[in-house]
């Protein structure tokens, strides 16, 4: 199982699947790598060479931004954002949907399994 970056990519899939397991790196960008590192993308993994995971390693660490760096930006961008007080940063303190969607329904995601409100009445209780 060959290792990039600290994340062991699957050996059974074809090379440019095997790259998407890496965080920043969708299918774009694993045909981009196959192609500037010269490695075949529909060959397994588990049959790349040492020195086709070197090649592939290098260019990540050289061209993009990938794994810990990506997630560390990332959560940076969203400190920030929270430390100005923008209303994004707002809801993403408040754990509720950042991109203008419905929080009355449909919100489930962001907000959590639901929270029953007690006391409330309901239609059976009307009658």
């Amino acid at each position: 199982m060959p290792r990039l970056l600290g994340v062991d990519i699957p050996n059974d899939r074809p090379t440019v699947v095997s790259l998407t397991y890496l965080y920043g790196v969708g299918p774009k960008v694993a045909r981009e790598l196959c192609h500037k590192a010269g490695v075949n993308p529909q060959a397994k993994a588990k049959e790349l060479r040492e020195d086709e995971v070197a090649r592939i390693a290098a260019l990540l660490d050289k061209d993009y931004t990938v794994e810990g760096q990506l997630r560390r930006q990332v959560a940076q961008n969203i400190a920030r954002l929270k430390d100005i007080n923008s209303y994004r940063g707002l809801r993403h303190r408040r754990g509720l949907p950042v991109r203008g969607q419905r929080t009355r329904t449909n919100a489930r995601t962001r907000k959590g399994p639901k929270k029953t409100v007690a006391g409330k009445k309901g239609v059976k209780d009307l009658k």
